[in-house]
């Protein structure tokens, strides 16, 4: 089982990363990711809009001046906001995110959701009026892309990639793009395998990231203390066909889901503060489900049903 995907563009990503979401306390994240590289993480997943780059660069830092780490063994993915969705504010977000990080380039970089909001500064992430958010109906994704292109060309990129975007924005960047989307972040867990989105990718030639592997349990505490206690999130780390398969090989109902997932090569970015999981999540590499366990996993698909993440607005999806 390999250990990582290749990019068209023959760059390496590790199939398993440690994804920092909701992640914003300071001591928590220095403690988790700690427990990550120690544990042998080498691919650390961030965006602007998380609000903890500064943290992960603080933490490198340590790491690469103790010399138990370099930085070309590290894989690091941070994204464009949305309040930065205009070609111009690229650079800017760009640099922020590299000053930030403390790095000079950015392994991948995403473009976080295909549409913007309305730029206020650079710390109102979610602009609002009348109780809702403000989206910037002038977003241009082909003119965007050609921006994060010139990052491309000036070495502060690696690689670009995208996250969030149905077929139809998929095939529109594929088919202007001069440096191809390398990576495709979505939610893919085993209740919402996002099978159509997945087979557009493959003919483009796009590797996929699974983000909500377990179903994002954490996710009914954030929408809680924004005023949504109608929400729940399915206990897909409860079902019987998944706790049945981790008891036969000794496995956690995690280690089982992410398991499924890069069986079939699509990376994965669980997210945890807690030590323990972190490492958990990682010793994955030791067993291996049979065909018959993969399609009993594959049957648990609910299509647009087991959906979590089906915020819309005209037509676009992205994280709330």
């Amino acid at each position: 089982m390999a250990s990582s995907i290749t990019f068209q563009n023959a760059y390496k990503m590790p199939i398993i990363g440690l994804g920092t979401w909701q992640a914003q306390n300071e001591k928590e994240i220095e403690i988790a990711l700690d427990a990550a590289l120690e544990a042998g993480y080498k691919h650390i997943d961030t965006a602007y809009l998380y609000n903890n780059e500064r943290v992960i660069g603080k933490v490198l830092k340590k790491w690469f001046a103790s010399r138990k780490i370099k930085r070309k063994d590290l894989f690091i993915v941070t994204k464009l906001p949305q309040i930065g969705m205009t070609p111009e504010k690229v650079p800017h977000f760009v640099k922020k995110s590299l000053e930030s990080l403390q790095l000079t380039y950015i392994d991948l970089y995403l473009i976080h959701a295909p549409v913007g909001f309305q730029y206020v500064d650079d710390e109102t992430l979610f602009p609002m009026k009348d109780g809702k958010t403000v989206l910037d109906y002038s977003t241009d994704l082909t003119a965007i892309w050609k921006s994060l292109e010139e990052e491309v060309d000036a070495g502060r990129i690696r690689s670009l990639g995208i996250s969030n975007f149905n077929e139809s924005q998929v095939e529109r960047i594929c088919c202007m793009a001069r440096h191809k989307p390398m990576n495709h972040q979505v939610e893919i867990h085993a209740y919402f395998q996002n099978k159509n989105l997945r087979k557009v990718c493959e003919k483009f030639d796009i590797t996929v990231c699974a983000f909500a592997p377990f179903g994002s349990p954490g996710l009914n505490e954030f929408l809680k203390a924004r005023g949504r206690s109608d929400f729940k999130t399915p206990q897909i780390l409860e079902d019987p066909i998944v706790v049945k398969i981790g008891k036969k090989y000794g496995k956690s109902s995690a280690q089982v889901l992410l398991r499924f997932l890069i069986q079939q090569g699509i990376a994965v970015i669980p997210k945890s503060t807690s030590p323990e999981r972190i490492l958990k999540n990682i010793q994955i590499f030791d067993f291996e489900l049979s065909l018959e366990e993969m399609n009993e996993l594959a049957g648990l698909d609910q299509g647009d049903k087991g959906r979590i993440f089906s915020f819309i607005f005209e037509g676009y999806l992205f994280i709330p």
